[in-house]
């Protein structure tokens, strides 16, 4: 009895040091990782965010502003039928993100 009680503190000490190592926060996001995100709005605004088609410019645009369109989209506020779907695919933090790619676009 002795012996599966040592055993099961054993792995109760295991499987707790294991699940710590495994509860680490995400890593920060590459610069190359929030161009990937930011690529998904460039068929419409251009490469560089100065669009000279149908989209509207994001280059240099304060990143409260884009957050604000970001978040109206993805909740179905802001009526459209690309950005809704696009902005649907990612979490508040990447839409943040990417808003600050395009507000850092002189």
């Amino acid at each position: 009895m002795h012996s599966l009680v040592h055993k099961l503190s054993l792995f109760a000490v295991c499987l707790a040091a294991t699940t710590c190592a495994t509860a680490q926060t995400a890593a920060e996001p590459s610069e190359l990782q929030v161009q990937v995100w930011a690529a998904a709005c460039m068929a419409c605004h251009g490469t560089n965010g100065k669009a000279e088609g149908a989209g509207r410019p994001l280059a240099g645009q304060p990143a409260d502003t884009l957050i604000k369109i970001l978040n109206f989209a993805r909740t179905g506020l802001y009526t459209g039928l690309i950005m809704p779907q696009i902005a649907k695919g990612y979490s508040e933090d990447e839409l943040k993100r990417i808003a600050t790619y395009f507000s850092q676009i002189k």
